[in-house]
């Protein structure tokens, strides 16, 4: 039987990359990674390639089951030059995690978007809704907006074998919430991408857009959008040290900039210090402060500072590759 493979890869629009996909047909497929094929795609019509010499290059990475076709596999995929280096929008490709010591839990927020009305699904077409407070883990049609569409994603995430740990409504109406584990940042990322992939794709289904800007509703009284990423690495797994702690989180502060660069366009529209954020101004940490750039959870605390730590300052259009890359340069300078 004929099998399809949609290779899905990033585009090279700036300063937030897009997903791009197209579908390949083969006769047989193994389903494992190694043995799928490098393809290639029209660079000059994603902003990687000029077009006197557009072609660039889809390496094959990560590969599951489609759980929304017949006989088809989703394919995430780096994007190389035409001399088979990775481009330089291939964020994946600088990610020093090759043995996989580095342990990432994304929490990605988005908003359900009416296109017909250019704002979130719960929001009047003329005002607005009650103030946010009743919507986050809300139920009943009063309080929750598009579960139908959150529900049917957290089934197709399950049923290609995505580690998705959650779903939940968030503090804003029509906001939404899921959360994907991996060891190994890499994985990470790769499962994180293939979830929006498949997100977007149910939202076609509805007529209803992803709206993956960190603070879609400006600067009105209502949350903006976070993809609160969650690491640790042996180190911190098993520190049994508050100063160990403390020394990783000071190893941030000389790296706020190089952070915030890939930690996701306009940041400065949501880190604004009230909505459960850090001010993009100031570095911070404390245990279980959702209003420091970063948490110490208790759950650390409470295992003789042993565990892991959460950056709160992504954004929920952020690259999980470069939000990972980053991450893991900065811990690995840490002074110990």
């Amino acid at each position: 039987m004929a099998t399809k493979l949609e290779y899905i890869w990033l585009d090279g629009y700036k300063p937030t990359q897009s997903l791009r996909s197209k579908t390949k047909i083969v006769k047989e497929f193994s389903g494992k990674v190694e043995d799928l094929d490098n393809w290639s795609f029209d660079g000059s019509s994603t902003e990687q390639a000029p077009g006197g010499s557009s072609d660039c290059i889809l390496k094959p990475v990560f590969v599951v089951p489609d759980p929304q076709r017949k006989s088809a596999y989703l394919v995430m995929c780096e994007v190389l030059s035409a001399d088979g280096k990775p481009h330089e929008s291939n964020g994946r490709a600088t990610i020093a995690d090759d043995d996989n010591d580095f342990w990432f839990g994304f929490e990605q927020e988005y908003f359900l978007w009416d296109p017909s009305t250019s704002k979130p699904l719960g929001f009047p077409a003329a005002g607005y809704p009650a103030p946010q407070g009743p919507y986050y883990c809300s139920v009943g049609a009063k309080n929750a907006f598009g579960r139908e569409i959150v529900e049917e994603h957290l089934d197709a995430c399950l049923e290609a074998g995505l580690n998705v740990e959650g779903i939940n409504a968030e503090v804003a109406a029509g906001q939404w919430e899921f959360q994907i584990f991996a060891k190994g940042a890499k994985e990470a990322g790769d499962q994180i991408w293939v979830a929006r992939y498949l997100l977007e794709r149910i939202g076609e289904k509805y007529g209803v857009a992803i709206n993956w800007h960190c603070k879609p509703l400006g600067q009105l009284d209502w949350n903006g959008s976070g993809m609160h990423a969650n690491f640790s690495n042996t180190t911190l797994r098993t520190a049994n040290s508050k100063e160990i702690f403390t020394a990783i989180c000071e190893s941030f502060r000389p790296a706020v900039a190089e952070c915030i660069a890939v930690y996701g366009a306009d940041n400065d529209q949501r880190l604004t210090g009230k909505h459960e954020t850090a001010s993009i101004h100031d570095f911070s940490y404390g245990v279980s402060d959702r209003g420091a750039s970063i948490r110490i959870p208790l759950y650390a605390v409470d295992h003789n500072w042993s565990g892991y730590l959460e950056d709160r300052r992504p954004n929920s259009a952020a690259d999980p590759y470069k939000v990972a890359a980053v991450i893991i340069k900065t811990v690995k300078s840490a002074k110990l």
